[in-house]
Formats: C-alpha cells, structure tokens, sequence
C-alpha cells in the first residue's frame, strides 16, 4: 500500500501500525518525530498535484479538517479517498480500525486495544468541573455541541458551558467568557497555541489549565495516555 495522509492524528496512526506505507503527509503532521515522507502542504491548502505525484492507492482525510474542493479534486485525478467522521470517542475508535483496516492492517494494533481499555475503564467522576475551553482568540471561539475534544473532557468529568451552543466553534466575546465564571479555562496549544503567556491573563480571577492539543483532539496512538496526561493538567490548575 501506499498512503497518503491529510490528517496529522491519522497519520500517527498509520506510522505507528504500518511503518512504510505512508508516502505523504501535511506539513502539520508532526508524530512520529522522526516521520520521512513527501510534505504536502498543509490540511486545509494541500498540493493537489504534488499528491497525485505520489501515486498512493489511497488518501486518508476528514470531513471537519480538510476541505471538500480539495477531496473531490483528488478524486477527479483517479484516487481514492476515505473521509472520517469523528465526534466522540467511541466512534474514533471505530474510525481508527477502519482506516487501518484499509490501510491493510491484519489486525487491531496493540495501541488501539491499549487506548480503548484505558477510556472504557475510567471510574465516574465524583462531580463535575464547569469550563470553558477556548480554541482560539482575535476573535475568540471555544468549543461548542457535538465535537471530539468536548466529548473527551466530558468523560473526564468536565462540563463545558457552550456544550449546546447551536455552533460547533462559536464565537463568544471574552467579556461574556469571563462572566460565565467557569471552575477552570482550558487553553489547549492547538489550533490557537495557548501559552503561559498567551491566554491565562485574558482571565483574571479564574482558574486556567493548559493542556495539550494532541492529547485533547487527536485521535490516535495518543488515546491511550490522553485520560492520564489531561486529568494531571486539569488537577493542576486547582492547586
């Protein structure tokens, strides 16, 4: 098989389980470290004609992170394209075991047992935190209904306040950020990189946990230590 990737938490995916099959990946696909293969561009501008270059039997991408002009464009060029869907954490892992199974993995990898175990085991939280968990600022967005990083701090014990907000990324005023008076501000380092330095001190008062973008939106290899990694942030911003 040769595969190319326009999701950088596929692409992890991929490497890990079927080392060698991936021939391209975008410029955002940053795991594994050491990952050697054509760059594309980026998920939302990829090089159409870079990719058809490469010849792969298939593409991967998604239907939130890459654009459908550019989809249908490659599959104007003869290749084919598996689109995913993935807005909670049981379906990324059923999307998880289709592309690899299209990828021409035999079986589940290791990884993908390890991860579902660990998200099927977790205890019921005790009591909720309310949080809002902004994704980007100038203007400020956070997250709203029906998305995979809200579903993943749901399982945590987090409620976010926009979680019915008609818009899946709405955009909300900081003012009317700062008066919903959450438990915690969640400042993940991706799309928007939320720093120390960037972020917190848009929110006097209240309680701000940075948190790792690939832990909270990727769907791949990093399920596994996602509930671990993010629950430390999460409990830090308490002390």
């Amino acid at each position: 098989m040769r595969v190319v990737s326009l999701v950088p938490s596929l692409t992890e995916a991929v490497a890990v389980t079927l080392p060698g099959v991936l021939v391209g990946a975008t410029d955002w696909c940053g795991h594994p470290v050491d990952l050697d293969v054509g760059r594309i561009g980026g998920t939302k501008n990829p090089d159409v004609q870079r990719i058809l270059g490469l010849a792969p039997d298939l593409v991967i991408a998604n239907e939130e992170e890459n654009r459908a002009p550019d989809l249908d464009a490659l599959r104007a060029g003869g290749l084919e394209v598996l689109v995913t869907e993935v807005r909670s954490v049981p379906q990324a892992f059923r999307e998880l075991e289709r592309v690899l199974a299209a990828c021409g993995a035999p079986d589940r990898p290791p990884w993908l047992e390890e991860a579902e175990a660990v998200w099927s085991g977790l205890p019921e939280p005790e009591r909720r935190t309310t949080a809002v968990v902004p994704i980007w600022r100038r203007p400020w967005m956070v997250l709203g209904r029906d998305t995979f990083a809200g579903d993943v701090l749901t399982r945590l014990g987090v409620h976010h306040l926009y979680a019915t907000h008609p818009d899946r990324y709405p955009r909300v005023p900081l003012d009317e950020l700062r008066a919903a008076a959450p438990d915690v501000v969640v400042l993940p380092d991706e799309p928007y990189r939320f720093t120390a330095d960037d972020g917190p001190e848009a929110f006097p008062g209240l309680s701000c946990a940075l948190v790792s973008g690939r832990h909270l939106t990727w769907y791949g290899p990093s399920l596994a230590e996602a509930p671990r990694v993010l629950g430390e942030a999460l409990r830090a911003a308490h002390r």
